[in-house]
């Protein structure tokens, strides 16, 4: 897909987002992906050489493989988002062998889903693709629904079913995060003993973060780019190797919730201005100068970035995944992690989504900014 073609999905945001020059955090300062990424960066770490083989089997699988750069199919929504309402538009999904072989048609990296459905097809799909083992959830059982992680099984769980990685998720501002921080800390340090990798979803959740501006309408911070930035540092603070993040949709959540006589954490206009290209109440900035102040809160792409597709809308999804997958390239970061806008069609039509998706990290002429 050439510029024109994604000028044509992308419309009138194309030129912008293909064009756009970065003045915020230069691409100089950062630990981009490439070929060499797990010797150019992690090889510093601590990391094992188990682990470091871990990441680069991720790196080397698929359609993206030896560029550094990953395409990763998630189903875990059948817990996350119930099963019924994540499998209805495609039943054939409640089986655990049609995402595996939409991962493998797809081109993936890996496929990431819950230790269940990846443990009952272990054998049959582990030496073909790798495997991302979720460990918690938040599940939409309980009555009324509450938004707090509870894990499902443990992490020799997932290393035994052959796992080369695990994944957790935190929600970072909640009244629980502190428990969330403390368990995934200690599961992540155990995945890493047994030599996988480690990948943390790192959301944000909290009532609060809806907050009122002047003109009385609410405004949702829940993926400003500066909380979502902080709750990736913190993530790489408990040695995520790899963080996903929400594609930022604004910024200013610190400043919106220290308006009035209301007092939150410790931020500095400069996060804004001089970091985002944004105003000093955090107003504006470039959707990639955005993203990029995500990833240098994961130490300046030592610990990569990869954003989520999103929910399925329907015809936009294509356009969308697009304007993901260009935009967390352009910022600098490692792929895209996208599924309901995959397994929520027919499986033809989801493997031509992934591999729009993966043709933007192909091109080389969609460049970081």
């Amino acid at each position: 897909m050439g510029a024109m073609s994604y000028q044509d999905v992308l419309g009138a945001e194309g030129e912008a987002l293909l064009r756009h020059e970065s003045r915020t955090i230069s691409k100089g300062v950062l630990h981009l992906p490439g070929a060499d990424f797990v010797d150019r960066v992690f090889t510093q770490t601590d990391r094992s050489p188990t682990v470091l083989r871990n990441f680069q089997a991720l790196l080397g699988h698929g359609r993206l493989a030896n560029t550094g750069y990953v395409s990763i199919l998630p189903v875990d929504q059948g817990v996350e988002h119930s099963a019924g309402a994540s499998f209805a538009p495609n039943p054939a999904y409640f089986d655990p062998e049609n995402i595996c072989r939409l991962a493998i048609e797809g081109g993936c990296n890996a496929v990431a889903s819950t230790i269940g459905v990846l443990a009952s097809v272990s054998r049959k799909f582990a030496h073909r693709i790798p495997f991302l083992a979720k460990f918690n959830h938040n599940e939409m059982l309980t009555y009324p629904n509450i938004y707090k992680q509870s894990y499902f099984g443990s992490v020799r769980q997932c290393w035994e079913m052959g796992a080369v990685a695990v994944g957790a998720t935190i929600y970072f501002g909640s009244d629980t995060s502190r428990e969330e921080i403390a368990y995934v800390s200690d599961m992540f340090e155990e995945a890493h003993a047994l030599g996988m990798v480690t990948v943390l979803w790192c959301y944000t959740r909290n009532g609060a973060f809806k907050a009122k501006g002047a003109d009385g309408k609410s405004v949702d911070y829940h993926a400003s780019a500066d909380l979502t930035g902080q709750a990736d540092h913190l993530g790489a603070t408990i040695k995520a190797d790899i963080i996903k993040q929400k594609l930022p949709t604004n910024n200013g959540g610190y400043a919106a919730l220290n308006a009035g006589a209301s007092s939150y954490g410790k931020w500095d206009k400069r996060v804004y201005t001089n970091l985002c290209g944004s105003d000093e109440g955090g107003n504006g900035g470039h959707p990639i100068d955005l993203c990029r102040y995500q990833l240098a809160n994961g130490y300046m792409g030592r610990v990569p970035l990869i954003n989520s597709g999103g929910e399925s809308k329907g015809e936009s999804d294509l356009a969308d995944a697009v304007r993901t997958a260009i935009i967390n390239k352009r910022a600098g970061g490692m792929g895209l992690i996208s599924g309901r806008k995959a397994f929520q069609r027919p499986m033809a039509e989801g493997v031509a989504l992934l591999n729009a998706i993966q043709d933007v990290y192909l091109d080389g002429s969609v460049t970081v900014a």
